[in-house]
């Protein structure tokens, strides 16, 4: 009977996420090396945006504070950037606008991550179809691949004269957005997205034969064969909306293996693979003409990496890079979570767990000037951004700073804590954080209702960290419901619809200055931290001297 009551109080214990594992680290250990790929790029949202004041502002803020090297954006040959004149049949360029955006990011130590997309009107389809507020062209014209290829190989000459071959070397040239999405982002057939990818590497490999180019950047995985064909099917397999569980199914990359293969045949290069993982499905309905909207599992992405490394490694290609430009917990610029807590757990956890499975996961976006669906009613409207456009940095901000601090090296790996060493100087940084295994079958979205992630199951943190020189010192930041979090502290000040700017300033100061605290190491050389992890907190501790 005694045994059975104890069993059953443990059940208890460990139901209620009151478990605990003691985790010891000796500073002293070798470390196994990483790349920290989470800060290799980002994104944003169109380049004629980047010629504003507050995204250049914010841009060296997300460079300074979180590392990112590269900026990935859309509509580089869009009207707005006025790259392209014609007259009387004859065409002329102009890069004006465009030298002014390079030349202020590499000013702040950002890279573009080039995306060649999309038609500038001249060179776009009659009647082309458009998307966006801003009318991004997105029907090809057959006829005039052969200007596009002018257009692609003159503009990289001019980086190359303008920058450098050394520097331009260093960048990416991905071809289009999204190529897929035939009610989206490209009014065309796969057969004509691979025309346009060999148009393209073509022309950048004609100004220099080392020049990094990649594709295809297809949308999220999926389950079904709707990509299979030349065009997106809205008629096909309803997999995703008669199955049980939808993370029960097999998920692949769209157009990926296609892609591949078209290259091979062709002779073409193909330097890095990208694509866009997010976590999400919406799958078309030809019954109800209605999509559905689904959210993964939270290994989601790990899952779909492996495939792609798999898929590689079998390919003619086996030691392309793999660049994911696009990637958040939904595609969706008006998803209410992106502007929560919960966000930052799974940013925190799904990069430490894809270490060493990809060179880039480029979260979408670091900003919420931000105008796909055009401009937004209110300061805080589930942008994509990691900033909003008041500059007010949201909790993701704080999980790429705090990814951004760890070491180089790593100790020590679970579920819910990560303990590196620097190799430089040999001090710890540890990023512990509570993804909530009860939410481990979904990922955040306001697809549920923000008070249902407030009851997630806490974790206990049993940390220590020996072979310290006595009196080493740890900082630690904690971000949580009630710190950092700027969602809720704007609520608790009304939801002042604009703030004033005296208002602005009390919310950055709170947004970006984390409840903090110093601990010191004992005459032992030991740091001992024993917490209970808050459901989707955070917390950084990292050693100062």
């Amino acid at each position: 009977m005694k045994k059975t009551i104890l069993t059953g109080l443990l059940a208890l214990v460990i139901q209620l996420g009151f478990s605990q594992e003691k985790v010891h680290v000796k500073a002293s250990a070798p470390g196994e090396k990483f790349e920290h790929f989470w800060s290799k790029s980002v994104g944003a949202g169109r380049a004629n945006e980047g010629l504003r004041a507050g995204w250049l502002e914010q841009l060296e803020m997300v460079q300074e504070d979180c590392g990112f090297e590269y900026v990935r954006f859309h509509g580089i040959f869009h009207d707005d950037m006025f790259p392209v004149f014609e007259k009387d049949g004859k065409y002329t360029y102009n890069w004006q606008y465009i030298d002014d955006l390079f030349d202020r990011m590499l000013d702040l130590n950002v890279k573009p991550f080039v995306e060649l997309a999309f038609f500038p009107t001249a060179l776009a389809a009659e009647n082309s179809k458009t998307q966006f507020w801003w009318k991004a062209n997105i029907t090809p014209d057959d006829s005039k691949f052969g200007e596009w290829y002018n257009l692609v190989k003159a503009f990289t000459q001019h980086c190359v004269d303008r920058y450098g071959i050394d520097e331009v070397l260093t960048w990416y040239f991905e071809v289009w957005n999204e190529p897929n999405l035939h009610y989206g982002f490209f009014d065309g057939t796969k057969s004509q997205y691979f025309e346009l990818y060999k148009q393209s590497v073509t022309a950048v490999r004609a100004v220099d034969n080392r020049l990094l180019v990649g594709g295809p950047s297809s949308s999220n995985f999926v389950a079904d064969g709707r990509y299979d064909g030349e065009v997106e099917s809205r008629s096909g397999d309803l997999i995703t909306f008669t199955t049980e569980n939808i993370n029960d199914l097999e998920w692949k990359g769209a157009w990926i293996e296609d892609f591949l293969a078209y290259c091979e045949k062709e002779k073409l290069p193909v330097d890095f693979v990208s694509t866009h993982p997010y976590p999400t499905d919406y799958p078309f309905n030809p019954t109800t003409g209605k999509g559905k909207d689904f959210s993964r599992n939270v290994n989601s992405t790990k899952t779909d990496i492996e495939w792609l490394n798999r898929v590689i490694k079998k390919s003619a290609y086996p030691n392309a890079e793999i660049h994911l430009t696009e990637w958040n917990t939904s595609p969706n610029s008006r998803d209410a979570m992106h502007d929560f807590l919960p966000p930052a757990a799974y940013i925190a956890k799904v990069n430490l767990d894809c270490i060493g499975l990809t060179n880039s996961l480029a979260f979408w976006t670091f900003t919420d000037i931000f105008e796909e669906k055009g401009g937004a009613e209110s300061i805080f409207h589930g942008g994509f951004g990691m900033i909003n456009y008041q500059g007010l940095v949201k909790p993701s901000f704080h999980a790429y700073r705090m990814l951004h601090q760890l070491g180089d090296e790593e100790l020590f790996k679970n579920d819910y804590l990560f303990v590196s060493k620097k190799s430089t100087d040999g001090k710890v940084v540890a990023l512990a954080y509570n993804y909530p295994e009860d939410h481990y079958t979904a990922v955040p979205s306001s697809i549920k209702k923000i008070d249902q992630y407030e009851s997630g199951k806490p974790r206990q943190l049993d940390f220590s960290i020996s072979d310290l020189k006595p009196g080493a010192m740890f900082k630690i930041e904690v971000l949580d419901t009630n710190s950092g979090n700027i969602y809720k502290y704007w609520e608790t000040m009304g939801k002042p619809e604009p703030p004033t700017r005296e208002q602005i300033k009390v919310m950055k100061q709170y947004a970006e200055n984390l409840n903090t605290e110093l601990v010191t190491a004992n005459t032992k050389g030991e740091v001992k931290i024993k917490r209970e992890l808050s459901p989707w907190s955070l917390i950084l501790i990292e050693q100062v001297n």
